[in-house]
């Protein structure tokens, strides 16, 4: 066999090997890890999201809250006059 053909089959076998397994994996049913597992971890992370999300609101709440008070100590500077 020539050089440049043995350079051409060692990809190409791998890559019908990769494509190999993924559909056996997808044909499986995808990872090892029971649906359960991943349920629990999914709803875990929407937990965090959601906790996140509440500590932004406050942070944004207590925010509009200083400035509403730095707005009232100035005098309404910086309000629309339209």
């Amino acid at each position: 066999m020539d050089v440049a053909v043995i350079g051409v089959m060692i990809p190409f076998v791998a890559v019908l090997g990769a494509i190999f397994l993924a559909a056996l994996l997808i044909l499986k049913g995808g990872s090892r890890r029971s649906d359960r597992e991943m349920h629990a971890e999914e709803t875990r992370l929407i937990q965090d999201i959601h906790h996140g999300l509440i500590k932004m609101e406050e942070r944004v709440e207590a925010l509009e809250t200083l400035l509403l008070e730095r707005d009232r100590q100035s005098g309404g500077v910086g309000q629309d006059t339209h």
